[in-house]
């Protein structure tokens, strides 16, 4: 077997962390590369499609590399993993940065934690949220495998996903409101958490996504 799984590259997030953790966990026959090149992502046999900062820049940046369109295409069609960013872009909208459009691959919206409807729930929280956290599994995934429920995983984020459909939802997370932190849909499985930062229960999430062929 010679598969390619692609780290998208667009200028945000620690990509050797993600690289490295990969490396680690790869079959034989895979490699690892870390690409800002959209014909190299269109060729690649699974996508992790990681990040970290602010909405507005990932899709200025997703935009200005011509990568827009080969993640969602690539979305549509092989194994792809979102990781922090990489996951609250693929809703339709953000209010950070006083609101800006996402990829729209998934109806809904990104929420801010620091929401002053959520004042009440969130006084005695520090944002962002930052640290190791609980993941409640809300569906059986071939990327859950081995791993047990109510496992922890390293959090760095002052925004949640919230969407539309709740079938979506593949895990949730306690921080003073009970938060999506995990989405799936045939070929997608999107985390709020890192799991290169997760110890052995990421490694193994990781070690899954290299071996899950998009399906059951």
């Amino acid at each position: 077997m010679n598969s390619t799984v692609a780290v998208v590259d667009y200028g945000m997030g620690n990509l050797r962390s993600v690289s490295k953790a990969l490396e680690h966990v790869v079959q034989d026959g895979q490699r690892v590369i870390v690409t800002s090149n959209p014909d190299e992502v269109a060729a690649a046999d699974r996508i992790v499609f990681p990040g970290q900062g602010a909405a507005r820049d990932c899709m200025r940046q997703l935009t200005e590399l011509q990568l827009d369109k080969a993640v969602s295409k690539a979305a549509s069609e092989k194994p792809f993993l979102g990781i922090c960013m990489g996951m609250q872009v693929l809703m339709t909208h953000s209010e950070e940065n006083q609101g800006i459009d996402c990829m729209g691959i998934f109806a809904g919206n990104v929420r801010a934690f620091a929401d002053e409807s959520l004042h009440e729930q969130m006084q005695s929280h520090k944002i962002p949220h930052m640290g190791w956290n609980r993941v409640k599994q809300k569906q059986q995934h071939p990327l859950w495998r081995d791993i047990a429920d109510d496992s922890r995983f390293y959090f760095v984020h002052s925004y949640y996903v919230e969407p539309e459909d709740d079938s979506l939802i593949a895990g949730t997370t306690e921080y003073g409101i009970d938060f999506v932190s995990v989405i799936a849909r045939d070929n997608m499985f999107a985390a709020q958490f890192h799991p290169e930062k997760s110890a052995h229960d990421g490694l193994q999430l990781l070690k899954n996504f290299c071996r899950w062929n998009g399906g059951e």
